[in-house]
């Protein structure tokens, strides 16, 4: 039988949830662009139903996809990921590393923040030093914690020195933590803290970028509504407004959908995906991700500060039965911590097969035949499905697993403070490379929010990343990436269940949607058809 306990606790918390072109072409696009924003566009107010507001909309205090599906499309970033994941030049129109530790980034002109503050190397500067302030405490920060110094070199030429070699440098600048925000809203959040407000805070109320979208309104944990940017510098949003609705329940946001209360809904339980792909006027779409759904334990808690525990666990789960019983195929089985298109896969390592007879035999050959009693913490719908399943495939090694579910934010809020036993997260390589689908997960200095939610230590691991980050040959980050991800399947603080499909539901009359595939959405092109 399914158990599922919801804690005194879940009510304890809030809801909250690659061409460059040279100065004069890009002075003539932009006036170009403006002159024909009104044309291009469209008057469509667009709506998406999503699981929760953002918990921030500013890029330097968030790292979740309830944020970075919203705040992607209010700012830009010096280098962008094209749909087919190419990297290409954003903010700036060109950049290339002139020595070991220099990159170099010459910046558009004519390019204005929301506010009508200038683009330029200044603001540059701002931003970099500000998510890497140690007083502001921003929880991207080790994205860029290999950055040394910015310095402006003329108002549109930026130099960007590295402490060591970092040829991950432009594809981080690319994550949505690479955003640029208006230096005089980072200013203004400087200000409020010395008259004793609290840092990273004025940014989400005053969100202020250079993206095709503006802030309209936020109305927390119902809904942020964002506008066409009319003077955007490059090709213009389709849509007027854009709307991103919390809905949190699947069921809720399908009915919205059928009764076109909504223009698209995400995510969408692969059980529900008939539903809406047969309906007559809705449409599925669907892409491969780079994300890994994992099972994660809290290294710091008994018995799972014992590996062996650990890695019991990981043999007793049928990670294809998962896929086919309940995702309905469209998943691919994750035996190791990086989906293949990321940059440091490897194919030649020893994972962990399914065996639940010798499962148990490990666990009472280790004192553990007796079993326990454990709590696993999840977030959405599917994820309450697996955990049931899992706890059903726990049952026959005497462990007996209690299934807590909490809204969005009250999740990121308990698992990041290290409250919780086990818990099933997903993560998203969004730079397509190693260093951040394992540097944020398992390095000892992103214990809790940042990414390293089971709590992992490892001085072992430490140095190989801290390595690998450093090392510029491609086929020695390799190396040193296989060996650490070989120990960290080892030790097991995680275990690697699935890399998902990543499925949207629409209106048929929604055209220009794409989604990356570390899910966050492409929507200047969205319109109505």
């Amino acid at each position: 039988m399914k158990k599922y306990l919801v804690p005194l606790l879940a009510f304890l918390f809030v809801l909250l949830l690659s061409a460059c072109t040279d100065d004069s072409e890009v002075e003539e696009a932009v006036e170009d662009d403006n002159t024909d924003a009104e044309e291009a566009g469209s008057g469509d107010e667009i709506t998406m139903s999503v699981l929760a507001t953002p918990n921030s909309l500013d890029p330097h205090a968030a790292n979740d996809q309830s944020s970075n599906h919203v705040n992607v499309n209010i700012y830009d970033r010096l280098v962008e990921f094209t749909p087919d994941l190419d990297l290409e030049p954003g903010l700036a129109e060109s950049y290339e590393q002139i020595d070991d530790l220099t990159w170099e980034f010459k910046l558009r002109e004519g390019i204005q923040f929301h506010d009508g503050t200038e683009f330029n190397a200044e603001a540059v500067k701002a931003n970099l030093d500000r998510v890497r302030d140690e007083e502001v405490g921003a929880p991207v920060a080790f994205l860029f914690e290999l950055i040394d110094s910015v310095e402006v070199v003329d108002e549109y030429t930026v130099h960007i020195k590295t402490v060591h070699p970092f040829a991950a440098l432009p594809s981080h600048l690319a994550h949505p933590a690479g955003s640029m925000i208006s230096p005089a809203v980072i200013e203004a959040d400087y200000e409020q803290y010395e008259n004793g407000g609290e840092l990273l805070t004025e940014v989400h109320q005053n969100p202020v970028g250079t993206g095709p979208y503006t802030f309209e309104e936020l109305a927390e944990g119902e809904f942020v509504t964002l506008s066409r940017n009319e003077d955007y510098w490059g090709e213009p949003a389709q849509a007027e407004t854009f709307t991103f609705k919390a809905v949190p329940e699947d069921s809720t946001r399908i009915a919205e959908l059928m009764t076109e209360t909504t223009d698209l809904i995400y995510p969408v339980n692969p059980n529900d995906y008939a539903q809406i792909e047969d309906n007559a006027g809705t449409k599925m779409n669907e892409t491969e991700s780079v994300r890994m759904e994992y099972v994660g334990f809290n290294t710091d808690k008994a018995p799972f500060d014992d590996p062996i525990v650990r890695k019991a666990i990981a043999m007793a789960i049928d990670k294809q039965a998962i896929i086919d019983e309940m995702l309905e195929g469209r998943a691919q089985v994750a035996d190791t911590l990086l989906a293949p298109a990321v940059f440091g896969h490897s194919d030649d390592l020893d994972t962990i097969e399914y065996d639940t007879a010798a499962a148990k035999q490990m666990l009472e050959e280790n004192g553990y035949g007796d079993g326990f009693t454990a709590e696993i913490t999840v977030m959405d719908r599917t994820a309450a499905d697996m955990a049931a399943y899992i706890q059903e495939a726990l049952a026959d090694l005497n462990i007996d697993l209690e299934i807590y579910q909490l809204d969005s934010g009250a999740f990121l809020d308990y698992v990041g403070g290290g409250d919780h036993e086990m818990f099933i997260g997903g993560w998203g390589t969004v730079t397509l490379d190693a260093d951040y689908g394992l540097y944020a997960l398992f390095h000892s200095s992103n214990i809790g929010t940042s990414g390293n939610r089971s709590r992992y230590q490892n001085s072992e691991v430490d140095a190989l990343l801290d390595e690998a980050r450093s090392e510029t040959d491609p086929e020695q980050r390799l190396a040193l990436y296989e060996e650490t991800q070989q120990i960290l399947l080892d030790e097991s603080p995680v275990i690697p269940i699935y890399h998902p499909s990543l499925l949207t539901g629409m209106r048929d009359d929604i055209e220009g949607y794409g989604q990356h595939p570390a899910s966050f959405h492409f929507l200047k092109e969205v319109h109505e058809e």
